[in-house]
């Protein structure tokens, strides 16, 4: 397939810079497999998440927490913006920078007294390798001292992220340090709404998956199979992998929220649909044709044109019936992006191994 055939127009104001207050009042748009592409679309809200799911299905959530991982400093007189992409340790770090063709290795970037990193190598594509001239179990706290949060590149700020962002851009299950960018879907939930779906009989399982910066790289190549997806660490331990092949046994759904979650079962499961037990690297590509094994729902907002995760969505409830949910939702007025509205999506007929 051509990255041109997930293509569309997205007007500028339909991006939203600030997520909805209360969280549960953010729009739903349920797609379901109904007829033709433009019908099974059905208009909600977050807050009606626990009706639109049934008694014993398990939603699979990310704890990863994002840190403040974009950082201002100097070269010299010369100023640099490094965002943080990948740990090689805990003081060394693949980073985007801002101007990287100006950088050489050996160079000292300085963002605070006491706090510099030296870059050890420079990368393709704006990337570079630096370390901080900080013992390893500093570094966190250097970041939290002086980091911002890593908006993406689409939320525009004349003054860059602000305190705001620092609790926005964060969901209310963060809790392992590691991302430097944030699983959005999970923005929308708040403890209120957690309550109703456990009262709903709705259970919970938690995985880590730090989300990289590279999943706001854009799609550089025309054909998808010649893209190289960028890697991103994840864990799933003995218990949770059990707990979610038990719910499923029981006749439960799994309902991944976001597509972190989604990536993360995806890379654990097994060709029966079995989630194991996994700690590491996930490079998963997920693209239409691909069947599904270890999810039934997903909850996800919406994402950018020619992007891997329209691809992987389009994968998941196809691509001409997202096309037309993001018609409905355009026209509709949906806010659209990380601080936007959300979709619940249910799966195209031959998605997944159960459908065979």
């Amino acid at each position: 397939m051509k990255v041109a055939d997930f293509d569309f127009d997205l007007p500028r104001e339909l991006i939203a810079t600030r997520p909805m207050e209360p969280r549960e009042a953010a729009r739903l748009l349920q797609v379901r497999q109904q007829g033709g592409p433009g019908e099974g679309l059905s208009d909600h809200t977050i807050a009606d998440l626990p009706d639109l799911l049934s008694p014993g299905d398990i939603v699979v959530v990310n704890d990863t927490r994002v840190l403040p991982a974009r950082l201002k400093g100097k070269r010299g007189e010369a100023g640099v913006e490094i965002t943080l992409h990948k740990p090689l340790t805990a003081a060394r770090w693949h980073a985007f920078a801002k101007g990287a063709r100006k950088l050489k290795t050996g160079d000292i970037i300085t963002f605070a007294p006491g706090f510099a990193a030296e870059v050890e190598a420079r990368l393709d594509g704006g990337e570079v390798v630096i370390g901080f001239a900080l013992p390893e179990a500093e570094v966190l706290a250097a970041l939290e001292q002086y980091g911002s949060a890593p908006l993406p590149p689409y939320i525009q700020r004349a003054s860059g992220p602000d305190e705001q962002d620092r609790t926005d851009y964060q969901t209310i299950f963060a809790a392992k340090p590691g991302a430097v960018a944030a699983p959005t879907a999970g923005f929308h939930f708040t403890d209120a709404l957690l309550r109703r779906l456990v009262a709903r009989g709705i259970e919970r399982a938690t995985l880590t998956l730090h989300v990289g910066a590279g999943t706001f790289l854009p799609v550089k190549v025309d054909d998808v199979k010649d893209h190289k997806m960028h890697s991103e660490w994840g864990e799933i331990d003995a218990f949770t992998a059990e707990f979610i092949n038990a719910a499923r046994g029981r006749g439960g759904r799994v309902v991944a929220i976001g597509t972190t979650a989604l990536r993360l079962l995806e890379s654990a499961a097994d060709e029966n649909g079995k989630v194991h037990p996994f700690k590491g690297d996930t490079d998963i590509f997920i693209t239409p044709g691909y069947r599904f094994r270890a999810i039934d729902l997903l909850v996800t907002n919406f994402h950018l044109p020619r992007s891997t995760l329209f691809m992987l969505v389009s994968a998941f409830a196809g691509l001409d019936r997202m096309k037309a949910a993001y018609e409905h939702a355009k026209a509709a007025r949906y806010r659209f992006y990380s601080y936007g509205d959300a979709c619940l999506l249910h799966p195209a007929p031959g998605a997944r191994i159960t459908d065979r």
